[in-house]
């Protein structure tokens, strides 16, 4: 089933870690979301923090809709909208959509490696600033709810110099395709 928009009307932290699990899908490639990281509009971290600009606006618009921004200058970053001025960024999937166009656009063969990043998951799936704004419940675009039989590891947040410390990174206990291990992942 489809997520519904009022899934992600709530706490970025909450939908963060309830995302574990489900299907991403964008344009015919995608698969099991692995990893997340939240963002609150009161975090020090978050594109929010200082309230609505034209880069972070799709952050203060309706929730279930993505947010795309450049990082570092170098790859796009995949965010779900939560409430007003949070987020919560997919950092990685399982791959298991459209694997041969992500292993083109990737040039790599090798699964674990596809979409073990922020970076690397937008790259194999064709998102740029382009699908900024867009809806997740639509025909090309969602997320589908998953199984629930697994359990979720949580970390402080990477790849931040603010507020890094904070606990709000969720992750498949054992996925071998996380961007990088939790302390508590055997």
């Amino acid at each position: 089933m489809i997520l519904p928009d009022s899934f992600y009307s709530r706490d970025a932290v909450t939908a963060a870690e309830a995302l574990i699990g489900c299907e991403f899908v964008f344009n015919n490639t995608g698969g099991i979301i692995v990893e997340t990281e939240a963002y609150r509009s009161d975090d020090p971290a978050s594109h929010s923090f200082n309230g609505p600009t034209t880069r972070n606006r799709t952050m203060f618009g309706p929730a279930g809709h993505l947010y795309v921004y450049r990082s570092y200058g170098l790859h796009w970053c995949a965010n779900v909208v939560c409430t007003p001025g949070s987020a919560v960024l997919i950092r990685a999937i399982e791959p298991t959509m459209g694997l041969d166009l992500m292993k083109m656009r990737r040039n790599s063969e090798n699964l674990t490696n596809l979409c073990s990043g922020p970076g690397k998951l937008t790259q194999a799936m064709g998102i740029t600033s382009e699908a900024d704004g867009t809806s997740l419940s639509g025909e090309t675009a969602f997320v589908k709810s998953g199984t629930t039989d697994f359990s979720v590891v949580t970390g402080p947040r990477i790849g931040i110099s603010k507020a890094a410390d904070y606990p709000w990174r969720f992750g498949l206990l054992g996925s071998r395709f996380l961007s990088r291990r939790f302390k508590t992942s055997p």
